[in-house]
């Protein structure tokens, strides 16, 4: 029967819905004058009053349907109905109430009091509100649930007893998948009390809930608390059995309800260990706000990031370059959606080429007059490069170069080089290229009469990025492990992609020609507490020696080539401030501008012969500190040595 009328068409609903109230309301104007009066009146009753009262007995009803549909009553859905539909009823009734008490007035006046008046008020608001609530609880999916899915129901607990976890246990009413079955909060005056229909706990009484209700979940319903007591709370619930999930910020919740599918893994950037760094606003507008601005590699994870952060600072025109025909399709898509949302009128030009490329890209900027340029496009991964190494110098070094001179011949206002903490001292092949790349323009910062101010900005392993860890982790936690792990002792740097978009932004306003800025990224993550932390926090248990019985091994695959247990920011110490608390600009031997020259053009020999053990040991000049740790892996040298 429930099944029937919900598949009914909206009209035949609505229709069904009047006649109900309809009805009620005829009753109720029956159970006014039966309560006025302390006795039950019948038809004949009402009309010895007058033929014209028995007539508004009837007619005053359907005007009530009438009030009732300009009100808006028969829009809502009934087994979704809220509070604040009640609220409507209440308006819609009051109105005809009015109404009807007018009408009364006019054809009877002497049957008409004020006792009348709030009599029929208060049965029409309790037949019509009642009969909406008894609706909403018989057709609700909880009646559906209770009955033919309950097998379905993950129990949770819902860390959070304010707003957001009021909306999100409302929501959870409506799903075939979670059952809350109760609050966690840290406000004492909260606790043992009862918040939609669930008991608010603390959590210490979390052990018991577990183990009483078989709870698989817990649901972060804390939008507004700081990253450091979000980090806290993880910490607590680390030894527990339990699946952590969260809900959006407040930011993404103001324009309604928290729903089911906005529940969601723990974030990237719960896994940070630190608040994110905050930007300085006017350091973010100074070289994009009405200005012409391009970003290579725009499809990348840190490009693409580039560009969202770029289209909030309203530019003038915003410059998409890229190799990966596909991602420039997708960033571009997703701009344009942006700015048709947002109503934005700059330009958003997508342009197909290798930045190795000089005159394409020459002529781009030229036809535009582009003022600022983020150049990430580079090829970063470490085994990849390793791999191939001719590409890896014709793309990071080459690439780097013929954009540099693009930009110094069309008068480009800024470049920004997005280099990396593997440039430091490298062990690898990719953060030798990164090096020289910096090499590059340091040189023409400093010995080419150029306009264009260079600058350089370093930092270490995004969260979240194509190749990151976290990812990774997380996929082979689904497969049930094992986790892979290169050394129990690797650690690194972190940082979330939004903060290393901002950081670019910032660093080339900061730039004064020949600069490398750096972000102070407080202390290195360890990679197997990382590991180990997401495994719990996933729900599951580590398997080790001290804990055979546990769901989730971590392996130990061995550092790659070129790989190294700990990733520098700085070459030497000689470091100052800048205008940004978090970021620093350092101070470091640079090359002149004919040893730049000499080695480039060694560079491209080697690279035009496959000479790879030419490339390495110009590698090694050319970059103080390389010190590979591997031999020459590159798969065509291997294949003819």
């Amino acid at each position: 029967m429930i099944q029937h009328f919900l598949s009914l068409p909206r009209k035949s609903k609505k229709m069904l819905i009047a006649s109900v109230d309809l009805t009620l309301l005829v009753i109720a104007f029956w159970m006014a004058f039966s309560l006025q009066n302390q006795q039950l009146y019948s038809i004949s009753n009402l009309s010895n009053n007058s033929q014209n009262f028995l007539s508004l007995f009837f007619i005053t009803p359907l005007i009530g349907i009438l009030i009732f549909h300009s009100f808006g009553l028969y829009r809502d859905i009934i087994r979704y109905i809220s509070l604040k539909a009640l609220w409507g009823i209440v308006k819609a009734v009051t109105t005809y109430v009015l109404f009807w008490y007018f009408l009364v007035l006019i054809f009877d006046a002497k049957s008409v009091s004020t006792s009348l008046f709030i009599i029929h008020w208060m049965t029409i608001i309790i037949l019509i509100g009642s009969s909406r609530m008894m609706a909403r609880c018989f057709l609700g999916n909880d009646h559906l649930n209770n009955n033919d899915k309950n097998s379905l129901h993950t129990p949770v607990v819902i860390y959070g007893a304010g707003s957001a976890g009021m909306q999100l246990a409302n929501a959870l009413s409506y799903s075939s998948e979670l059952k809350p079955i109760a609050f966690i909060d840290d406000d004492k005056a909260l606790q043992n009390n009862f918040s939609s229909g669930l008991q608010i706990c603390s959590f210490t009484k979390l052990s018991n809930l577990i183990e009483n209700n078989n709870i698989k979940e817990v649901l972060l319903a804390l939008p507004s608390t700081s990253r450091t007591r979000r980090n806290e709370i993880l910490a607590l619930l680390e030894p527990y059995p339990v699946k952590v999930k969260t809900i959006p910020g407040v930011a993404e919740i103001a324009q309604g309800k928290v729903k089911v599918e906005d529940i969601r893994e723990i974030e990237i950037q719960d896994l940070l260990g630190r608040e994110p760094v905050s930007p300085v606003q006017s350091l973010l507008k100074l070289n994009i706000t009405d200005k012409v601005v391009m970003v290579t590699g725009a499809g990348g994870s840190i490009g693409s990031e580039l560009c969202r952060q770029i289209g909030h600072l309203s530019p003038k025109a915003l410059i998409l370059f890229e190799l990966n025909e596909y991602a420039l399709y997708q960033i571009h898509k997703e701009l344009c959606k942006y700015t048709n949302i947002k109503k934005t009128s700059f330009k958003i030009i997508p342009f197909l080429g290798n930045v190795t490329h000089q005159l394409r890209i020459e002529k781009v900027c030229q036809h535009f007059s582009v003022q600022t340029i983020f150049h990430t496009a580079a090829y970063k991964h470490v085994p990849m490069v390793e791999l191939n190494t001719i590409e890896g110098v014709q793309n990071n070094i080459f690439g780097t170069y013929r954009c540099a001179q693009a930009a110094m011949n069309s008068k480009v206002e800024t470049f920004v080089l997005i280099s990396t903490d593997k440039a430091v001292r490298p062990t690898n092949t990719m953060g030798a290229t990164k090096r020289f790349a910096e090499l590059i323009l340091q040189s023409f910062a400093n010995h080419q009469q150029t306009d264009t101010k260079f600058t350089m900005v370093r930092f270490g392993n995004v969260l979240g990025s194509s190749g990151s860890v976290v990812p990774l982790f997380r996929e082979q936690i689904k497969r049930g492990g094992p986790v892979t792990v290169t050394h129990p002792k690797i650690i690194r740097y972190f940082m979330t992609i939004p903060e290393a978009a901002q950081l670019v932004i910032q660093a080339g306003a900061m730039g004064k020609g020949g600069d490398v800025f750096v972000l102070d990224m407080d202390e290195p993550v360890k990679i197997l507490d990382l590991a180990r932390r997401m495994i719990r926090l996933s729900g599951f248990e580590v398997k080790d020696q001290n804990n055979p019985d546990g769901d989730v091994e971590i392996a130990f695959s061995g550092l790659r080539d070129g790989e190294k247990l700990y990733e520098e920011l700085l070459i030497g110490d000689n470091v100052s401030s800048t205008n940004h608390p978090k970021i620093m600009r350092a101070e470091e031997d640079i090359l002149s501008d004919s040893e730049i020259k000499l080695f480039l053009e060694e560079f491209m020999l080697a690279s035009k012969n496959y000479d790879h053990k030419k490339v390495r040991n110009l590698l090694l000049n050319s970059i103080n500190g390389f010190k590979p740790q591997c031999d020459i892996k590159d798969i065509l040298h291997t294949k003819t040595s």
